[in-house]
């Protein structure tokens, strides 16, 4: 069966996603339409084909043990000079997403995989493009807002056109009483039992 790529994230939903994907591909960032707008739980990992439907139930069950937070993006960053990236800022929701991505990558599970760099939820809005592009996207969004209740994440597959596709959603639990997502200010290792 051989080898996919895998990514697993949040997708930012509309009218946000497209509008942040449209500003993306205006600062001349040619990945920008093949690359849903979202915040990285995963980043592209290499995983046997045959191993998916035991990913899948993992994420599932991930899923199925947390619970909806809400999510706000506000203003821009950058990771350089260490990496040519322009991001919009997560100020409320990253510490539920950091909870996430270290379930979805613990060592019992299918997507054990260690992080070039530590893990900073953001929502990439320029990568590797021209300096002067980047400082646009910088100024440009600076005063960007968006808001939302995340109630899932979703599994994505690379194409051999570079593309990511969404395989699977996985939608969290309705919040009656399971081991949820923890609440802003909350520990990552012991998360909140209540909204």
């Amino acid at each position: 069966m051989g080898t996919v790529t895998l990514g697993v994230s949040i997708a930012v939903p509309e009218p946000y996603g497209s509008l942040l994907q449209e500003r993306r591909a205006s600062f001349g960032d040619p990945a920008a339409y093949g690359i849903p707008t979202h915040v990285t739980l995963v980043p592209p990992t290499e995983a046997e084909a045959a191993d998916l439907p035991a990913i899948q139930a993992h994420l599932a069950q991930i899923a199925a043990g947390s619970r909806p937070f809400p999510m706000r993006l506000s203003g821009t960053g950058t990771f350089r000079p260490i990496s040519p990236v322009v991001f919009v800022q997560v100020v409320e929701g990253a510490s539920a997403c950091a909870w996430l991505q270290k379930r979805v990558r613990d060592a019992s599970g299918p997507l054990v995989r260690e992080l070039q760099f530590p893990y900073h939820p953001h929502v990439t809005v320029a990568h590797d493009i021209t300096e002067q592009a980047m400082d646009r996207a910088y100024k440009e969004l600076s005063d960007y807002e968006a808001a939302w209740t995340c109630a899932s994440f979703a599994l994505y597959e690379q194409g051999p056109d570079s593309v990511w596709r969404k395989i699977n959603e996985f939608p969290f639990d309705s919040g009656d009483g399971a081991a949820a997502v923890p609440a802003q200010g909350s520990s990552m290792d012991e998360p909140s039992l209540h909204p």
